[in-house]
């Protein structure tokens, strides 16, 4: 998601770009994109210690799963639609229209719980894909946002070159 007026418990460099991180009560609460020019704050707790542990695993392994706990604020139709993105496996994707037809909705109220997902990487949106390409990413169709999606694909081993832009 984009950056917005949050205090982040702790910012990370990844190679999608700076992570802002923020938790409560042992739980992830946030994860922005943050721009590049701005400076990392560790994480002092042992959870926040945890979240770097998992995020580090997955950037290393494309195969991980995250065993994060999470709390995010969202609809009820949000809720439905994250949970059924942690069931996306490493290395697949589904298409909007796909997790529409399982939601009994439409795909673009799910692309729209996915462009409001608190937590990206760990609720891993960028494993949905429009029905004719790649669909977006964090609000973005274009630019960095969608590079980043490419990227978080590639590193699970999806294959892009077929899949064209927003």
């Amino acid at each position: 998601m984009q950056q917005q007026a949050f205090n982040y418990d702790f910012i990370i460099d990844s190679p999608v770009g700076k992570l802002g991180i923020c938790v409560h009560d042992r739980q992830l609460t946030r994860l922005d994109y943050l721009p590049d020019s701005g400076r990392c704050k560790p994480a002092l707790t042992e959870f926040g210690q945890r979240v770097c542990f998992e995020l580090a695993a997955y950037f290393n392994d494309p195969g991980y799963r995250f065993t994060l706990p999470v709390a995010v604020q969202g609809t009820a139709f949000q809720r439905r639609v994250w949970q059924q993105l942690t069931r996306i496996a490493p290395g697949a994707v589904k298409s909007y229209g796909e997790l529409a037809a399982a939601l009994r909705s439409g795909a673009r109220a799910v692309g729209n719980a996915c462009r409001h997902n608190p937590v990206s990487i760990v609720v891993p949106c960028h494993r949905v894909i429009g029905a004719g390409g790649l669909g977006g990413y964090s609000g973005y169709t274009a630019g960095p946002g969608l590079e980043r999606k490419r990227w978080l694909l590639r590193h699970e081993g999806v294959v892009i070159p077929a899949l064209k832009s927003a």
